[in-house]
């Protein structure tokens, strides 16, 4: 039952993304999207695979998953510095990148409620709180 929880913050994430997006497509792009698609299929296979994981009991899965949100978490500051570096540079593109910075956030979030799931899943089959202790 914990796992609703994230699994609705997920949820509330898309369409955070999605509001952005909207917007984002109003206006001409502000450079070619190469780490925000890769990020985004980063977090979506982390929800997949903890969801799998839940489902099979999957405990070797649920680490895998957690060792992951790492990567996620380098992507967003990544994105965040080169268009932190293009908001300097012209300070008219500011309001798309500031728009491209909250989606990496939540994306970044959605990786983090997977993690979350993982981590319930460890609990859940082994009794064992990994909260906090993966890397």
């Amino acid at each position: 039952m914990k796992i609703v929880t994230d699994l609705e913050r997920i949820g509330d994430q898309a369409v955070n993304i999605a509001q952005r997006a909207i917007e984002l497509n109003r206006e001409p792009q502000l450079k070619p999207y190469v780490d925000l698609p890769r990020m985004a299929e980063k977090a979506q296979q982390m929800v997949k695979e903890s969801l799998d994981a839940f489902v099979t009991r999957d405990t070797e899965l649920a680490r895998r998953v957690c060792g992951e949100d790492g990567d996620v978490d380098a992507l967003k500051e990544q994105i965040f510095r080169e268009l932190l570096t293009f908001m300097m540079e012209d300070p008219k593109t500011i309001p798309r990148a500031i728009r491209l910075i909250l989606v990496s956030r939540f994306l970044e979030r959605t990786a983090d409620h997977a993690t979350n799931i993982a981590e319930m899943v460890i609990y859940m089959v082994e009794s064992k709180m990994v909260r906090h202790m993966l890397a």
